[in-house]
């Protein structure tokens, strides 16, 4: 009998020199016990103890939580008892469950942006195929008015298998000897009855003459360029696009391969 009551004393030595353990059993107790944790830590150990408390604290105002008592009783729930070490577990296996679903969500993205990319290099293909033989920037006179109307004229040829609604362009207006061009600006052409597979047409546009394109200033050599980058079909969706990514997409998807590696 003496031999247990000294294992029983031993035990309770024991138990009674192990890790502080937080009491959530009321709002009060869990900050005092907090404290107590606290007092055992080193200062690095006090500010990841603060860290981890504050990770799980707020893991627990999760989506389903309709209000924050509920959220604040299940955060208490999973403290209570609990060790300076065991919120650190618990603080680590939120945070790689969050690096998981940014991962997954991260290759999601990656994979839509690299999707968007091929895409936009199929698209210029199929593009040239939609051609502008003839492409000329003119200023028409107006009787009532001292400002010019500036007049796109261009002659396509759909070599497409598709019938078009609607085609964008980008016209470019640069000298041969000089790198940097007088005038870029994209416009596009909604097209009356639309443009059937293997039809030609020439257009006369007229761009806002009080717009960009009536401030253009150019020398009288300069010439004038059309590209196509996007055509709609018959349904008014679109069918080519080549636009690919805007220079914020595509700093992003340069962001994400650096830090995920690409898929």
């Amino acid at each position: 009998m003496k031999r247990m009551l000294l294992i029983g004393l031993a035990a309770a030595l024991i138990a009674g020199c192990g890790d502080p353990k937080l009491d959530a059993t009321t709002e009060a107790t869990l900050q005092e016990s907090s404290k107590k944790v606290a007092e055992r830590l080193s200062p690095d150990e006090k500010k990841q103890f603060a860290a981890d408390l504050m990770l799980v604290a707020l893991s627990s105002l999760n989506i389903g939580k309709t209000s924050l008592v509920g959220a604040q009783q299940d955060n208490n729930l999973s403290l209570d008892g609990k060790t300076a070490a065991e919120v650190n577990t618990m603080a680590t296996n939120i945070r790689a469950e969050r690096e998981r679903k940014q991962k997954e969500q991260a290759l999601l993205e990656i994979k839509e942006l690299q999707s968007r990319v091929a895409s936009a290099e199929t698209a210029k293909v199929e593009l040239t195929k939609f051609a502008v033989s003839r492409s000329r920037l003119l200023e028409q006179a107006e009787k009532y008015s001292k400002v010019p109307q500036p007049v796109i004229e261009l002659t396509v040829q759909n070599g497409t298998s598709h019938p078009i609604s609607r085609a964008y362009f980008k016209g470019t207006i640069a000298s041969p000897e000089r790198a940097i061009p007088w005038f870029v600006d994209a416009f596009n052409y909604d097209i009356s009855g639309g443009l059937e597979a293997g039809e030609g047409a020439t257009w006369q546009l007229l761009p806002n003459k009080f717009g960009k394109w009536g401030k253009i200033e150019a020398p009288a050599g300069a010439i004038f360029t059309v590209e196509v980058y996007r055509l709609d079909g018959p349904d008014g969706k679109v069918l080519f696009d080549a636009g690919g990514l805007s220079e914020n997409e595509q700093a992003r998807l340069d962001a994400l391969q650096k830090q995920y590696g690409p898929i």
